[in-house]
């Protein structure tokens, strides 16, 4: 054996995340499908061939992941649930707070992410998939008067509306769970600002500008002119040092100074 080769010694792994590692695996290969059930506690002992603290502490694992969800009392197995977005921003979530992930980052992603995903929209669109785009549109605009938290929802629609029509699944689950954890360092400061409502007016500005570069078809200009209002709209909450990055993606954006 080569000299440099270096190992660490093994650590043993516990009986429960093997349970967890066989149920997350028939997941994976369609065995266990959502809304399906597990086996009752004392079969899942029985085929397992562990103790029931054993179980119950794989079961807890799974429920806290979001994969199966148990109700007191039911006698049935835990219930096997659909796929959420809830652990992957709980993880990204905890980059920004141990400082592994900043809001500079985020907002460059967001603006690759939508970026890709308008320009597939406006290759890829049907005019049914226009309109509901338009609908979306409407809604933020009636929402302005109500208040940011309605107008954030349909916001969040209309960017959702964007990511089906890309028809790629990983663009639509990033955009939704990236986009939510940038607003949740930053929508304190946008709510509770003097000029809430000229932002909000901005925004769908910004909106009614990429879906028309949408709906003439303009795939390039549809992600040109959405990372530029994503820099416009964001960069204001970041220091002057921490834009160049966001600033690398407008091909027509000279560096500030």
């Amino acid at each position: 054996m080569g000299e440099g080769a270096q190992f660490e010694q093994v650590r043993p792994v516990r009986l429960y995340q093997r349970i967890v590692e066989q149920i997350e695996g028939a997941l994976a290969q369609g065995e266990l499908k959502p809304g399906e059930r597990l086996p009752s506690e004392r079969e899942l002992v029985t085929q397992f061939g562990a103790s029931r603290s054993t179980v119950r502490e794989a079961l807890r694992v799974l429920e806290s992941n979001g994969v199966v969800r148990s109700r007191p009392g039911d006698p049935n197995g835990p219930e096997i649930l659909p796929f959420s977005t809830q652990g992957l921003t709980k993880q990204i979530t905890r980059l920004t707070q141990v400082d592994e992930v900043g809001l500079g980052e985020l907002i460059s992603f967001r603006m690759i992410l939508d970026g890709s995903a308008n320009m597939l929209a406006a290759r890829l669109r049907t005019q049914d998939e226009l309109a509901s785009m338009e609908a979306t549109i409407e809604v933020m605009r009636e929402t302005i008067d109500l208040g940011y938290e309605e107008f954030s929802e349909a916001d969040v629609a209309f960017h959702d509306a964007i990511a089906r029509v890309s028809r790629n699944s990983l663009i639509q689950v990033c955009n939704q769970v990236v986009r939510g954890v940038v607003l949740s360092l930053i929508s304190d400061k946008i709510s509770r600002s003097r000029n809430s409502k000229a932002l909000m007016r901005q925004s769908l500005h910004h909106h009614e500008e990429v879906l028309e570069a949408i709906r003439a078809g303009d795939g390039p200009a549809a992600a040109r002119i959405s990372r530029r209002n994503l820099y416009d709209y964001y960069a204001g909450y970041l220091p002057k040092g921490e834009r160049e990055p966001l600033l690398a993606l407008l091909l027509d954006v000279k560096p500030v100074v």
